[in-house]
């Protein structure tokens, strides 16, 4: 019998539902949830009003709280429990390149490469994908003020660097999901699905279908 995943990892975009589709995935698997804790960041409203200003202070806050959270993981058990995460560490660099300025950046991939190094990697990350025009209706649907001033080519950007990450990542088995139609949270049927798929998936990149 295949060993179901111990550490699941939910990636995406702003506003693709990662933290629905983790609270959902725990519940249905009885597992500990990991969430980012993103509206504890104080540089994050300043951020998105001005992000040439408050960029690196976000990054860097957003970095050293993920690597806590990592360390916290990794002295809890972990393999005893299926844990879920909203984030990958990994990522957190994506954001830096799209957002650093060239001295910013020298400071912040040394930091990043010594603390990457003492992570744990995913059994498996589920790659939320979702097209710009749907990003948006979820963003304003959620209503979070601070998100308010995010633009469409700033999130077009990301969307473009989440594509390029996920399509050359190799560091864990990958499963693809676009979301455009698929309502995971919501839709037990679906659910259920995908989760029968998870063990399956033991390297490279599988695009989900609903059967």
């Amino acid at each position: 019998m295949t060993e179901f995943p111990r550490y699941v990892v939910i990636e995406g975009p702003i506003g693709v539902g990662k933290t629905t589709v983790s609270e959902a995935l725990s519940r249905e698997l009885n597992a500990r949830l990991i969430l980012e804790e993103v509206e504890e960041n104080p540089f994050l409203v300043r951020f998105y009003k001005d992000m040439k200003t408050y960029a690196f202070q976000t990054q860097l806050y957003f970095m050293l709280s993920r690597y806590r959270q990592q360390q916290e993981l990794q002295q809890q058990e972990l393999f005893r429990r299926t844990t879920v995460v909203d984030y990958l560490f990994a990522k957190d660099r994506l954001f830096a390149y799209l957002t650093l300025d060239e001295e910013e950046l020298k400071l912040y991939e040394r930091m990043h490469g010594m603390l990457n190094e003492k992570i744990l990697r995913p059994d498996i990350v589920i790659y939320l994908q979702a097209s710009v025009e749907v990003l948006l209706d979820r963003i304003r649907a959620r209503g979070r003020p601070y998100e308010r001033a995010i633009s469409r080519d700033y999130l077009e950007e990301v969307v473009r660097a989440y594509n390029y990450f996920f399509f050359h990542y190799i560091q864990a088995p990958l499963m693809v999901v676009n979301t455009n139609e698929l309502d995971l949270s919501r839709n037990q049927v679906q659910l259920k699905d995908l989760i029968k798929r998870m063990p399956e998936i033991r390297s490279g990149t599988h695009y989900y279908k609903p059967g």
